[in-house]
Formats: structure tokens, sequence, C-alpha cells
């Protein structure tokens, strides 16, 4: 049987909030999928999550084992950051990253598995953990003056 035309709804079809949040959630974990698949697109990004295996560092000790200027460490630092890989806390000055905890997205902690196991035995970030057993020794006060970043009087 034809269906009246006065009975079809006019204009675009009514969405439920349901749809809606449905729709919003698909989107955001595309975002969230696409700042991942970025921040690990770049090897120094990769080689300092993996570094961060082992706790936190200071941006200090980060420059310190990847040998780049502080402002680019800043840079790969916060794309991680972006993607939610790593997470941050400041102290006065200083700025301490870690790996993102269990409390991340599912995308974020399968990301850091993912990365680990294909990535964490290659000879580049054996020679990495094993440069960060050195660093880690050292002051983080001492490296930040030593690498100019930071004045005697630095926290």
């Amino acid at each position: 049987t034809p269906v009246s035309s006065r009975n079809q709804p006019r204009g675009k079809p009514r969405v439920t909030p349901r749809e809606d949040n449905t729709g919003a959630a698909s989107q955001a974990s595309l975002r969230d999928f696409m700042a991942i698949t970025k921040a690990l697109a770049d090897e120094q990004r990769v080689r300092v999550l993996l570094a961060l295996e082992r706790g936190e560092l200071c941006v200090c000790q980060i420059v310190e084992l990847m040998g780049l200027a502080t402002s680019t460490i800043s840079k790969h630092m916060s794309i991680l950051k972006h993607a939610r890989l790593v997470d941050s806390r400041k102290e006065g000055r200083w700025i301490y990253y870690r790996r993102a905890d269990k409390n991340a997205p599912p995308a974020v902690r399968r990301a850091i598995a993912w990365v680990t196991q294909c990535v964490g035995a290659d000879p580049q970030a054996v020679r990495d953990k094993q440069r960060l057993a050195e660093i880690r020794t050292q002051d983080p006060h001492d490296l930040c003056v030593s690498q100019g970043a930071c004045h005697r009087k630095c926290p």
C-alpha cells in the first residue's frame, strides 16, 4: 500500500540523542587513533615512549638521552601528550613525563603495548635502556645546568 506523503516527516529525519552520542564517540575514537598514529610515526617519539617504560623522566634526562635540543624534545613531548600516550607533572620549573597509566583509553594502552612488543628489543632501544641507566645515576639539576637549560639557582 502506498504511504501518504502527509505522514512522511519533513526536512531532516529526527536524530535521537543516543544516535548523536554514538556518532560523536565514533568520531572521537577516530581522532584519538589519528593522534596516536601521528605520534608513533616518528622514531624519536617511539624511542622516548620506550624510555619511559621504567618510570618518569624529567625533560633534561630525555634531552640527554636523545641528544636533541630542549625545544625539539618539548615539541615531541607535546605530540605524545596530545595523543595521551604520556602524562606530565610540573614541579616548580621542572616537567616530568611518564607513560600513560592504566586509566588511559583502551586505544592508548594497546598502542603502548604494541610498541613495546614490536620494538622494545630493537638494538637502539636496548642501547637507550643502557644509556638511560647511566643518566638516571646523574643529578637532574646537574644535567640541566650542563645543557645550559637552567642556571645554578634552578630548583
